[in-house]
């Protein structure tokens, strides 16, 4: 068996995976039929639920594919979509509208899965851009620590 067969056996496989399918029907519920858009008009929560449907393809990346770049380029599309979900007054609702994340991740998966190089340098760039923010983060995080310690020794204390 050369290596051209073993690779298109090995997609076979993997599309024929209930989670792969499973994200050909989020894919196409959320996005063609704009089910994101319209659960993103719900105050306060609708953002949250539609980052559910990214589960799926973030399972499916990380325990089927078992790739660490294209989970944190499926969580990169993911997150992206949230945040410009929450921007006020119905504009992330019409930036959900053209935003298509699902589409996004399910592209980056297959073309992960069929080794197509304008896809696997996409997938490792957003997966750079995924963990410099988680880098950025955990500082902020380390900061406000810090300045929270500082205030704590500078305000007084009746003890």
């Amino acid at each position: 068996m050369n290596k051209e067969e073993k690779r298109l056996m090995r997609r076979q496989r993997l599309m024929d995976n209930k989670v792969y399918q499973a994200m050909g029907h989020v894919t196409n519920y959320m996005d063609r039929y704009y089910l994101d858009a319209l659960i993103g008009l719900i105050p306060g929560w609708g953002d949250a639920i539609a980052l559910l449907s990214a589960l799926p393809f973030v399972y499916f990346a990380m325990r089927v594919v078992k790739s660490v770049p294209l989970t944190l380029a499926v969580v990169n599309n993911a997150v992206r979509d949230v945040l410009l979900g929450m921007i006020p007054f119905f504009v992330g609702d019409i930036i959900d509208l053209f935003h298509h994340a699902n589409t996004q991740n399910m592209k980056l998966v297959q073309g992960f899965v069929d080794g197509d190089e304008r896809i696997i340098k996409e997938v490792n760039r957003k997966a750079w851009q995924s963990a410099l923010f988680i880098l950025l983060f955990l500082a902020i995080i380390v900061l406000m620590f810090w300045l929270l310690a500082r205030l704590i020794a500078f305000l007084p204390f009746p003890w």
